[in-house]
């Protein structure tokens, strides 16, 4: 097509020249760009808006065209149509679009006078081009559209088979609610794990951090849930929890890999016993107003440097009284920056907590840390908040 342009048989003044350089170029970088910048908002509305682009753009050209007077020369500009319809248009859709540039270019050869000479040719063939390659790539983005559904449906089964949802309720006037953000694109699930499960011993939890990130964290993940699920139940004590743990992803790790993770133990109404293997200690909120972070008596490892642990880790109490609540989170939550490198305030928006409904309170936390940053996370933020709900008819009877 450039061989042709090129030819000295059509002679085209210096601005069509531009104009035809203009639409070829639109065909391929700049219409990819564009495509990437809206292709991110999935919205109904934007996708007809951007079915509808093509024939907007077609009709503005045509109008300018008509009104700036048969030496304007804008016919170059029609390719505008088909290269925009690949966007968001399938290939019929967008055959249909570079049929329409096609016709258009009659009347408007009429009226600039030059129907039947080598320009109008010329720009002809240049739709025709634009179209067969914008047909093209909108059977490949269909087909790149059809494979991540794919890969959604499968990343939902094993979202449910991993993280199952937790009971609303983990005993007697005890509320449960859970957040989980993926810092990885498309995905949602991670490397944080999270598991509520009702045994003989009690009600026991763990929330933990699988170092580093895709897939292998997810296996780890994996491991680890399952570890905990069979020895929550067999085991009497949280120590024998953890050692299960620890064998599991000796079996499993290589290397320097490892996870961080609290363990808890519901066994009576105010008696909640933390088991903390390296992780961020939770935040205790108490019915009074005040708040506070539950250090463990003593640093211990993360599970998988087992072979590294002088000591095992201590179990140590929390308070759980009437209208008491206990934040468990992953670093990902008190990690996450602003623009200006500012970490989230957990504290100061420990407020937000206070609401009714467990999981609403907890849903308000997590989209103030999503405007906190202000941008896709760059780690995995996972939450869970258990709530003692037995406070005002507590208070009331007393």
């Amino acid at each position: 097509m450039r061989r042709r342009e090129d030819s000295p048989d059509s002679s085209p003044p210096r601005l069509e020249t531009r104009l035809r350089i203009f639409a070829a170029s639109v065909g391929s970088a700049w219409t990819r760009a564009f495509a990437r910048v809206l292709s991110s908002v999935e919205t109904s509305k934007t996708q007809a808006t951007l079915k509808s682009l093509p024939f907007i753009v077609m009709a503005v050209v045509a109008v300018i065209d008509l009104g700036s007077g048969p030496t304007a020369g804008l016919l170059p500009l029609l390719a505008l149509g088909p290269a925009f319809a690949s966007v968001a248009c399938g290939p019929a859709r967008t055959t249909l679009v570079g049929a329409i540039a096609l016709a258009l270019c009659v009347p408007l050869g009429l009226y600039n006078d030059v129907l039947w000479s080598p320009r109008t040719g010329i720009t002809a063939t240049a739709i025709l081009g634009v179209t067969v390659a914008s047909v093209l790539a909108s059977a490949g983005r269909l087909r790149h559209e059809r494979r991540l559904a794919d890969v959604r449906s499968v990343a939902e089964a094993a979202q449910r088979v991993l993280l199952r949802p937790v009971p609303r309720r983990a005993g007697p006037g005890i509320g449960v609610a859970v957040s989980y953000t993926s810092a990885t694109a498309e995905a949602r699930i991670g490397g944080d794990l999270y598991e509520v499960v009702t045994t003989p011993h009690g009600v026991r939890i763990i929330v933990g951090d699988v170092q580093g990130k895709g897939l292998e964290a997810v296996e780890t993940a994996a491991v680890v849930l399952g570890a905990f699920r069979e020895a929550a139940y067999d085991e009497d004590r949280l120590q024998g929890v953890v050692n299960r743990l620890e064998n599991a992803l000796t079996r499993e790790l290589s290397g320097e890999q490892f996870v961080t993770a609290v363990l808890a133990e519901l066994t009576g109404g105010d008696r909640l016993t933390v088991l903390n293997c390296g992780h961020p200690p939770p935040m205790v909120l108490t019915a009074d107003g005040k708040h506070w972070f539950a250090d463990p008596p003593e640093e211990a490892l993360p599970l998988g440097m087992g072979s590294l642990k002088a000591t095992d880790p201590v179990p140590y109490r929390l308070p759980f009284e009437p209208g008491d609540q206990v934040l468990f989170y992953t670093d990902g939550v008190i990690e996450a920056r602003d623009g200006t490198g500012r970490f989230y305030p957990l504290v100061s928006r420990a407020h937000l907590l206070a609401g009714d409904d467990p999981q609403l309170a907890l849903d308000a936390l997590r989209a103030d840390l999503l405007r906190h940053v202000g941008r896709p996370l760059a780690d995995d933020a996972a939450m869970l908040l258990l709530r003692h709900r037995a406070a005002p008819a507590a208070r009331n009877a007393a």
